[in-house]
């Protein structure tokens, strides 16, 4: 993962109403290890926020020049018209502002433009510290901060080739939304000059559902049923640890070798309204799964999310009740009445 360019400024915010102030770095650091560790752990975190997906605001769309004032800054940076630690404190000197107004705590801000295979990147987030413990050369027990990338206000990335390509997609921009500072977080997406293009959680949810309508429309074994769902899963787990959207296509080869357009047919055909690359949303996928029964000659297999819409349980009778009857067993069943 080469850093091409890093750099690490601090935003200080001291007691009572004293306002938040910036200490720019004078240089970028030299790239080391210890640094390569540190963002490799800082992908991890991020990988793991709850986020939204976008891309930048057009100028047309754009309620101020202030909003565009971020991808005009990083642009400029791109092509060589402005340095890093010029872009980097500028970008560092706003952030501070919005800081200010939201929050009171200090951290480090580490802006990092690196390569990912073929992939070029730009990450920024604020890092907070936490207290820990260490042992000195005499091996006594010395208090000493650490970094703590859990906690992490505010992080984006960008991926800078989807941005610059002839047709860039909606979403090569992604930025932390964290629950408990909504003002916070609209704060940083304005002042990245970004909406969001794609609603990860509706997409992957709806993804799940065009699955279950395949799995019973194409009427797998069980256990065909249960393999697909775990290649649906593992493909989209290591997306979501890699930061990187699901593809259709791709799940599509994955699900069916034999058969590889069979699903991506599928989702086009019923017209489910899906994005051709959908940020995968972790909390979602870990709901899903299938529940399977068989005893005395029945056998049942369904999707979890079915259950409280499509399919009931009531515990005090120990029932089962299904609303939507398959197609395939329902014409069996009015063959075997008539």
């Amino acid at each position: 993962m080469p850093i091409l360019h890093s750099i690490i400024h601090r935003i200080a915010k001291a007691s009572g109403e004293q306002p938040a102030t910036l200490h720019p770095a004078p240089a970028e650091p030299v790239v080391s290890d210890s640094l390569e560790d540190l963002l490799a752990g800082f992908n991890d975190a991020y990988h793991a926020k709850p986020k939204a997906w976008g891309h930048f605001k057009l100028e047309q769309d754009a309620e101020a020049t202030q909003e565009l004032r971020f991808p005009l800054e990083l642009a400029s940076y791109l092509d060589g018209h402005s340095d890093f630690i010029a872009f980097t404190r500028g970008v560092a000197q706003r952030i501070t502002e919005l800081l200010d107004a939201h929050l009171s705590i200090s951290g480090h801000l580490l802006f990092v433009d690196y390569q990912h295979g073929d992939t070029r990147y730009l990450s920024l987030a604020l890092l907070h510290h936490r207290e820990g413990y260490a042992i000195d050369a005499e091996h006594s027990v010395v208090p000493s901060a650490q970094l703590n990338l859990a906690q992490m206000s505010l992080a984006a990335r960008i991926n800078l080739n989807q941005w610059r390509s002839d047709s860039p997609s909606r979403q090569y921009l992604s930025w932390t939304r964290d629950r408990g500072g909504k003002k916070l977080a609209e704060g940083f997406a304005e002042l990245l000059g970004a909406t969001e293009g794609v609603d990860a959680t509706g997409e992957t949810r709806t993804l799940l559902k065009a699955f279950s309508d395949y799995v019973e429309q194409e009427d797998f074994a069980e256990e065909q049923s249960r393999e697909k769902t775990d290649v649906l899963l593992d493909y989209a787990n290591e997306q979501a640890r890699s930061g990187e959207p699901m593809t259709l296509e791709a799940l599509s080869e994955l699900l069916d070798e034999q058969q590889p357009k069979a699903f991506f047919d599928h989702i086009r055909n019923a017209d489910y309204g899906l994005s051709p690359e959908i940020p995968p949303d972790k909390r979602t996928l870990s709901q899903f799964r299938r529940f399977t029964g068989r005893s005395n000659g029945v056998s049942i297999s369904f999707d979890s999310h079915l259950l409280g819409s499509s399919i009931e349980y009531d515990e005090t009778q120990d029932r089962l009740i299904i609303k939507k009857v398959p197609n395939g067993l329902r014409e069996q069943l009015k063959e075997r009445q008539g």
